[in-house]
């Protein structure tokens, strides 16, 4: 579905990303783990289209797609939930969710994806008129993910949706990632607690400033010496 080959990144004479190859297939969660500046958000980021690859090509479901502007690439099916969830603060829960839909024509489709938003997070229904800055971090970054269901996405990209949340929540958002691969989405999914982004992935990237330093079935990463010691803390 994905496929990134040789992208290259810099900011100015920074090299973010260099020959950067990594692919997601239909219906599969791939996690992306690496330290703090090893480039995971700068991969994202460079997919959505905010930002500019200096070398290399990115194709959705086969269509080149660096280059095309952030409105085109989001119009093909991919949604970046970005680190810090940046919702609309100061719209109301619904017009945060209605934002995500700004694209569609169907209403009807529309109305029924935002019924199965409810259902994944009935406390949104609760929180329906509430500013979406009155929201706790854990209920913004549900928001935050319904908005990106709302688009109708085949790709789902979530940087650091477990950042700064509560246990149970974080728990909570773990298993909206698996309902979210049940409707049949693929997902890319950054996290710095790797333990469970392995756990909840197919397979598993690592990388290291700026390069991919590992690629494997995420079970074989959860077991691998290495990535146990570097990024899970095992002893």
């Amino acid at each position: 579905m994905l496929e990134l080959k040789n992208v290259s990144v810099s900011y100015g004479s920074v090299v973010a990303l260099r020959e950067v190859s990594l692919n997601v297939g239909a219906n599969e969660i791939v996690a992306l783990i690496g330290n703090n500046g090893a480039g995971k958000s700068t991969m994202l980021k460079t997919i959505s289209g905010l930002l500019k690859p200096r070398a290399g090509e990115i194709y959705f479901n086969g269509k080149r797609i660096d280059g095309l502007p952030v409105q085109k690439i989001t119009a093909l099916g991919i949604i970046h939930v970005p680190e810090g969830r940046r919702i609309f603060s100061k719209l109301t829960v619904k017009e945060n969710l209605i934002m995500g839909a700004y694209l569609r024509k169907d209403k009807a489709a529309v109305a029924r994806d935002l019924e199965e938003v409810f259902r994944l997070f009935p406390i949104l229904k609760e929180r329906l008129h509430q500013p979406g800055g009155t929201l706790s971090g854990g209920e913004q970054q549900m928001l935050a993910i319904g908005r990106a269901l709302m688009a109708d996405p085949k790709l789902v990209m979530l940087d650091e949706p477990s950042l700064g949340l509560a246990p149970l929540m974080v728990e909570r958002i773990a298993e909206t990632i698996l309902e979210i691969k049940k409707k049949g989405l693929s997902i890319l999914l950054i996290e710095q607690n790797a333990k469970l982004a392995l756990e909840l992935a197919d397979r598993g990237y690592v990388i290291e400033t700026g390069r991919i330093a590992m690629e494997a079935e995420a079970k074989a990463l959860l077991n691998d010496e290495r990535v146990q010691k570097l990024y899970i803390g095992v002893a």
